[in-house]
């Protein structure tokens, strides 16, 4: 009765979480479009879906994710091992970023855009060994207890000069490998973990250090790629990346450079994403399971209990993904296309906005850490506010996004304005929320977000003359991942003020 209870309430909140997308995408499509969906049935069906999997998915997250990393993070704590920790940490970035579908749907279109320069494997194999690095630095610097802003600002450091010596046809790409390499599944048992083992290391703050591995996950990528591409084009002294890329622009059909692939039978379609689901999840129950029982040598508590919560996870995402491919990425795409093809750009910026809002409040990935921030911080952080404030973000990113494709400005100038004023607000944030503030910029493009994103990227590029899809189709990732960090340390900077102004009366 109480997982019962639990389940109703968690699914009051999804429904509302996905009000907001079903509002813009119903104005776009009766008042802007005029038309109405061929699949309507569908769509209601598959928003339905996915606000039971998202309730089912959450539920999951509380039962059995959050215990799970909290307990492994404990028990390393206590054997004091340092360097199986640090494997543990680079062996779960690595193995759940390699299968990752997001990076292998971006670095398969790189590759067909490229003309097979940029090699998909290799790119893929490139991120995962940054993803990997990265959370082994993260759990380094929570157990040295250091500030997280310093790495992170040397990272960008880093990530700008080396811009300046990477191909223009890589840097795009590379921003958008920051931005893709966390999953719905991966992103709440790292962030479990960062808490754990703050919470279990004496003189550490859960909040201050337990956040930040994500932040480290969507950053260490650009720099990773941006390397491979100078040593790929390097290698390579002829130019029919660049010549394959330009012609892709008219010769291309949008459906080729989009996610709106052709589908295969429905029953099939659910088998396949019941089995991508669980594939992705085998890697991270497998270093698990090796550690917990060769390294560790000790049994998982309440296993029942974990199990159930794996459960409801799969089943979860599973519900998830296939109420989205019933109605919402067609219909997205579709509208995306459309839109791009009427010339008026200022309802694609008006609708880049919408939906990068939308889909951001419903992203399962910054449910869970939006949860865990709420219960590590005893309520100051609001979870629905601190969700608000990410989605504003994304959605001023996406929308500054496509104005750069359509102008044809060079994104690294963006990125780099955009790091700046990170940093500077780095300053003057409270420090509880700044580490919340960097893990926002990787939690924002997961599941929801990417395919409808890159889709309206590489569609802009494919349809304005004189737009390469290389160069400049990739990058909407980049901008929803940067500009939310920049709204959450402005939440925390006028929380902070509130309650200074209430404590002064």
């Amino acid at each position: 009765m109480e997982q019962l209870k639990l389940f109703l309430q968690m699914l009051k909140g999804s429904i509302r979480d996905l009000l907001p997308i079903i509002i813009v995408i119903s104005v776009f499509q009766f008042l802007i479009i005029q038309q109405v969906p061929e699949n309507l049935f569908s769509v209601v069906a598959g928003l339905s879906i996915v606000a039971v999997g998202l309730a089912i998915f959450i539920q999951g997250l509380e039962v059995g994710i959050f215990p799970l990393g909290e307990n492994l993070a404990n028990e390393f704590a206590r054997k004091g091992s340092l360097f199986w920790l640090l494997l543990f940490a680079f062996l779960i970035g690595f193995s759940t970023t390699i299968a990752e579908p997001a990076l292998i749907a971006i670095a398969d279109k790189a590759a067909v855009i490229s003309g097979g320069r940029i090699d998909a494997f290799w790119l893929r194999f490139t991120v995962a060994l940054s993803v990997g690095f990265a959370i082994a630095l993260g759990v380094l610097r929570i157990i040295l207890g250091h500030p997280i802003h310093w790495y992170i600002i040397i990272g960008y450091i880093i990530v700008v000069l080396i811009t300046f010596f990477a191909p223009p046809e890589i840097v795009g790409l590379a921003y958008d490998s920051g931005g893709v390499t966390t999953s719905t599944v991966t992103v709440p048992l790292v962030t479990a973990l960062g808490i754990g083992l703050a919470s279990s290391i004496r003189g550490r703050n859960p909040i201050i250090d337990g956040f930040g591995l994500i932040a480290f996950a969507s950053l260490t990528p650009m720099i990773f790629v941006q390397i491979y591409g100078i040593l790929v084009y390097a290698l390579s002294g002829d130019n029919s990346g660049v010549s394959t890329a330009s012609a892709l622009q008219t010769d291309l059909p949008l459906e080729e450079v989009t996610y709106s692939e052709h589908k295969p039978h429905w029953a099939m379609e659910i088998a396949l994403d019941l089995f991508a689901v669980i594939k992705d999840l085998i890697p991270i129950l497998f270093v698990i399971f090796f550690f917990q029982f060769a390294i560790l040598k000790k049994p998982i508590p309440h296993p029942k209990k974990i199990a159930f919560g794996i459960v409801l996870v799969i089943l979860g995402l599973y519900s998830f993904i296939v109420g989205l491919e019933m109605g919402l990425f067609p219909l997205g795409e579709t509208m995306a296309l459309q839109l791009t093809q009427t010339g008026n750009y200022l309802l694609i910026y008006i609708f880049g906005f919408l939906i990068g809002f939308s889909t951001t409040m419903a992203e399962p990935a910054l449910i869970a850490v939006a949860l865990k921030a709420k219960e590590v911080s005893d309520g100051i952080i609001n979870d629905f506010v601190l969700r608000v404030f990410v989605a504003i973000g994304v959605a001023i990113g996406i929308a500054l996004g496509c104005y750069r494709i359509v102008v044809g400005d060079s994104i690294h100038y963006y990125i780099i304005a955009g790091y700046i004023v990170v940093i500077i607000m780095t300053y003057f944030a409270p420090r509880y929320i700044i580490p919340i503030a960097y893990d926002s910029g990787g939690v924002t493009t997961s599941t929801v977000t990417v395919p409808l994103v890159a889709a309206l990227g590489l569609g802009l590029a494919s349809n304005i003359p004189g737009r390469n899809p290389l160069i400049d189709g990739f990058g909407l990732i980049a901008f929803a991942s940067l500009f939310p960090m920049i709204t959450v340390m402005g939440y925390g900077i006028i929380a902070q003020y509130l309650i200074k102004k209430e404590a002064e009366k």
